[in-house]
Parts: structure tokens; C-alpha cells; sequence
């Protein structure tokens, strides 16, 4: 039987069901979930420079480096190089292979009983022809440190590139030389090559004359030829 209170007031049992249910978890609402929250935006990176715009970012660094770099190399070329010598008097710088040509050629002469000034004019004539080098080229068939010519009766192109073979012709023609001992060298060295510039021989006297003193000396030198140490 329903009572005269529920009866006149239907708006305030119809509430008041509501709230109970909702209460006791039967309702509607008390079964929804929350909602998911998205996930934060990341933020985007600026995007790194490249090309040009790198380029003009870096360029102070690249300077500096390559200066560096060129530095070090300047410096490595100014420095004397292992195997050389500087001769004090003529400033000329000879490497190992070149000084190893000049003993010979002053061996050979010094063995077959020759005068110093042989041998200055021997190597004066070497340093024109091949700048002491055992060259195997050079002006049509020349060869060898004194760019003799086969085609010209030297001997065979192996024994004008033999520097033994090539000091020992070149002495043999120079000792038939008249007066080749007090004769001007670059005339007495141009009577044996016959060259096409005979002149040249000339400005090498100097330092083929240092160079036989150092020889003769029978030292090995430092690296600026400036203080003999025994062998």
C-alpha cells in the first residue's frame, strides 16, 4: 500500500531512487571509466644546419687548422732532411745517394794516382751534367752521372750508368787533355764532354773544390757538413 507522502510528491521519490542508485553502484554513471589522456606532443628539433649554413658556422676552426697544417709543413720542408748534407762554404745540400756518388768518383781518381784537381774538375762536370745523380735518361742516349753517350764510343749504356765505369772514362779522356792541370775548368771539362753549354762547368768550381776537402778529409759529416765525425 502506498503512502499518502510517496504518493503526493512523485518528483521526490523518483530523486531520491536516483541517488540510491547511485550509491549502491548500480547507476549509470558509476560503471564509466575515465577518459585516456593523450600523450604530450614532443617537441620537434630545429633541424641542423648543413651545406653553406654549416660551413660559415665552422669556417673559423677550418681556418685555424689549415693554418696549422701548412705551418707544420713549412716547417718540415725548412728542416734539414735525414741523409743530407749542406756544405757550410757553397750552401749546396747533397742527399746520401748524391754524396755516395761524389766518394766514388773521387776514389777512382784518388786510386789511380791523380791529383786533387782531377777530381774537383770531375765532379764539377758531374754536378753540371746530373746534379750527381746516376740519371738513366737524359739529351738523346746520354746516360749516367757524366751523361755519357754510347752511340759516342763511352762504352754501353749498363757501363756508362756503372759509376765506377763512367769515372774511370771520364779520367782516361781528361788526363789527354793538353794542360788540363792549370787550364780553366770549365774549358779543360768542356774539351772532354763537348757540350752544347760549355760555360756551365764554371760556376761549380767552388763548390767542388769544398767537396773534394771534405772527401779527402775520410769523415763522415753531420747533417750541415760543418763538423767531422770519425767513421
Amino acid at each position: 500500500m502506498t503512502s499518502l507522502r510517496t504518493a503526493s510528491h512523485p518528483a521526490a521519490a523518483r530523486t531520491g531512487a536516483r541517488a540510491g542508485a547511485r550509491s549502491d553502484g548500480r547507476g549509470r554513471g558509476a560503471g564509466r571509466r575515465a577518459p585516456a589522456r593523450r600523450p604530450a606532443k614532443r617537441k620537434r628539433r630545429a633541424p641542423r644546419r648543413s651545406g653553406a649554413a654549416g660551413i660559415m658556422r665552422w669556417w673559423p676552426a677550418l681556418l685555424i687548422a689549415a693554418a696549422l697544417v701548412a705551418g707544420a709543413a713549412w716547417g718540415t720542408e725548412r728542416a734539414p732532411r735525414p741523409g743530407t748534407c749542406t756544405l757550410p762554404g757553397s750552401s749546396v745540400t747533397l742527399s746520401a745517394d748524391q754524396m755516395a756518388n761524389a766518394a766514388t768518383i773521387a776514389e777512382v781518381g784518388w786510386d789511380r794516382g791523380l791529383p786533387d784537381r782531377a777530381v774537383v774538375i770531375a765532379l764539377a762536370t758531374a754536378m753540371q751534367e746530373s746534379t750527381l745523380r746516376n740519371l738513366d735518361y737524359g739529351d738523346r742516349d746520354s746516360l749516367g752521372l757524366f751523361q755519357q753517350r754510347p752511340s759516342q764510343g763511352w762504352g754501353t749504356p749498363e757501363q756508362v750508368q756503372d759509376p765506377v765505369y763512367a769515372a774511370g772514362q771520364f779520367y782516361d779522356r781528361l788526363v789527354q787533355i793538353p794542360e788540363w792541370e792549370s787550364g780553366r775548368l770549365t774549358n779543360i771539362a768542356q774539351a772532354v764532354q763537348i757540350s752544347g753549354h760549355p760555360e756551365l762547368y764554371q760556376k761549380w768550381q767552388e763548390f767542388a773544390q769544398e767537396l773534394t776537402t771534405m772527401l779527402q778529409s775520410g769523415a763522415m759529416m753531420d747533417d750541415n757538413c760543418s763538423r767531422p765525425t770519425p767513421m
